[in-house]
């Protein structure tokens, strides 16, 4: 209990803990032969159900309604996808003193993903944020992820060499990710109510989705000696530039919400929805965008980022929650 709850204050669940162990494990018992083939099916299935649910969760009217706040979500987008990744391109000049060519394609390929949906709503929840704005911004990015992500990938790794997407690539991008997530819209009338009913088997696919990829992506890393020449050096420094990447894209989200004259709830929807990259979303694309590359190298800048970004906005939401005026919530109570 006393280790739980010391993680809890630095915001690292059990879930975190459960990727941690998962790629401690492929690292070990990597899978390979027959068992690397049933894996990488199971992870296609995994990954098909995870987009249609998406696709089945989200209620069409819930972001034409929020469209309304046009000003507020547009800075959300231009942060995810513009300022991101021209940050990404930047940090070209990192390659190869600080980055390997490797970490570098994994870093950029973090600036293109889209924001995470539950922990941006969740922190903006505990900030005292606009909790609504932030729920449709962040669902507009990840929305628009499923479009934007490959496109940029496309556009940004295509042309710096750094990645490889084909024609074959585009058709399992529709496969596995567009054709469920239309399909979740179809079926939305017919099991949404039920999957509001019934969170367990959402949960289900949702994490063990990404235990599967990340049980592939190390994996493969394993067998094909991926981290072979990664030193601990290295890796300190990778965390550091995420550490630099998180700081910078905070100061700048913070001081846009400011500058722009948004009130104090939307700027901190801008915060929290403008800073953070979703894991859930981005390791699923990674296995269809760099099917045949290190995966395992390339999704670890991502890996890192996730973490430190809940350390980082757990802290910063509690601070807002102190600065916040209490009278609200007080006279809310008094009723």
């Amino acid at each position: 209990m006393v280790v739980v709850k010391f993680l809890s204050r630095f915001y690292i669940d059990g879930f975190i803990l459960s990727i941690i162990a998962v790629a401690v494990l492929a690292s070990i018992f990597p899978a390979q032969g027959t068992a690397a083939e049933v894996l990488g099916w199971a992870t296609k299935v995994a990954i098909f159900l995870l987009f249609l649910l998406y696709g089945a969760r989200l209620h069409p009217r819930e972001a034409l309604a929020g469209l309304t706040h046009w000003r507020l979500h547009s800075v959300v987008f231009a942060a995810t996808f513009v300022l991101f990744p021209l940050l990404g391109l930047a940090l070209k000049v990192l390659e190869p003193t600080l980055l390997s060519g490797g970490l570098y394609t994994g870093v950029l390929y973090l600036c293109l993903v889209p924001s995470t949906v539950q922990s941006s709503i969740a922190f903006t929840s505990i900030a005292r944020g606009n909790v609504p704005g932030a729920m449709v911004s962040a669902t507009l990015s990840n929305m628009a992820g499923v479009f934007l992500t490959p496109a940029l990938v496309i556009l940004l790794m295509n042309t710096t060499g750094e990645a490889h997407v084909d024609a074959s690539s585009v058709l399992d991008i529709v496969v596995q990710l567009l054709l469920p997530f239309v399909l979740g819209q179809l079926l939305r009338p017919l099991i949404a109510d039920w999957l509001q009913r019934n969170a367990a088997p959402t949960k289900l696919v949702d994490r063990g989705s990404i235990l599967l990829v990340v049980y592939a992506a190390f994996s493969a890393g394993m067998v094909e000696n991926a981290w072979a020449g990664l030193s601990p050096w290295q890796v300190v420094g990778l965390v550091a530039v995420m550490c630099g990447l998180l700081a910078v894209v905070l100061a700048v989200t913070w001081f846009a919400g400011r500058r722009l004259g948004f009130p104090v709830a939307d700027q901190i929807v801008i915060v929290f929805c403008g800073s953070k990259k979703s894991l859930a979303t981005g390791l699923p694309m990674a296995t269809v965008l760099f099917a045949g590359q290190p995966i395992g190298l390339i999704v670890l800048p991502l890996m890192i980022f996730h973490q430190i970004q809940l350390i980082v906005c757990a802290a910063l939401a509690q601070r807002y929650a102190r600065r916040a005026d209490p009278q609200p919530e007080q006279a809310v109570a008094g009723h």
